[in-house]
């Protein structure tokens, strides 16, 4: 075997398996760049509807409905980020910017008693919302399906505009998947969670956004 003045073979199978290694490295070291600029990318489109507040809205009239965008039950109640939602929704009701609730959730187990939905309407009427404002949605169990199922119920209603109530972080996948889904020029109302744990909620939301994304990009390439 022949070696140059640093010791390393020159034979020509040694040398064929040095430049495939080195391939293998730079197209290693391509994919974790890759993935570091899109973390960033997404982290950037979770915070942008904070950055955006004509996002947000307003207007003299109120909407025809509220969309609160279901989350985890905890036996019979709300959880507490499903709680803190709920509270965003009645502040919203009560300063008159929109008519009726959309509330959209399936069921979380089939141990639970009662939907998401069910027990966000149990919840809302304890804190004094009449039930003949409520409009239930019982069988989503994606954001997507929440919005899809609850577009559904605006049309068979005859309702057309929607404020879309959610946390800051959820915000602006909820938005995109409005937009998608054709509604007439969605709002958001945002709360900002003091109960979710921060790390753990933004791992999942990238995770989540990048889930919809690939969802997106098959719905352009004809794939549903």
């Amino acid at each position: 075997m022949n070696f140059n003045d640093k010791g390393i073979s020159t034979h020509p199978k040694y040398r064929k398996g040095r430049r495939k290694r080195s391939r293998w490295l730079r197209l290693g070291l391509y994919l974790i760049l890759a993935g570091f600029l899109w973390i960033v990318y997404v982290l950037s489109q979770i915070g942008s509807v904070e950055r955006s507040p004509a996002v947000v809205g307003s207007t003299n009239e109120p909407f025809d409905v509220g969309i609160v965008l279901g989350a985890a039950m905890w036996g019979d109640e709300p959880s507490p980020g499903l709680e803190e939602r709920l509270l965003q929704s009645l502040e919203d009701y009560e300063e008159g910017k929109f008519r009726y609730f959309i509330l959209s959730g399936g069921l979380d187990s089939v141990n639970n008693k009662y939907t998401e939905a069910e027990g966000m309407a149990n919840y809302l009427e304890t804190h004094g919302v009449p039930r003949d404002v409520m409009l239930l949605e019982n069988n989503a169990t994606s954001t997507y399906e929440n919005l899809e199922f609850s577009q559904k119920i605006m049309v068979e209603r005859g309702l057309t505009s929607a404020l879309i109530i959610t946390h800051t972080y959820h915000g602006n996948r909820a938005l995109e998947m409005a937009e998608v889904l054709h509604y007439s020029n969605p709002k958001l109302s945002l709360t900002e969670s003091k109960v979710l744990k921060p790390v753990t909620n933004v791992t999942r939301e990238i995770l989540a956004y990048t889930k919809w994304k690939l969802v997106q990009l098959g719905f352009a390439i004809g794939i549903k």
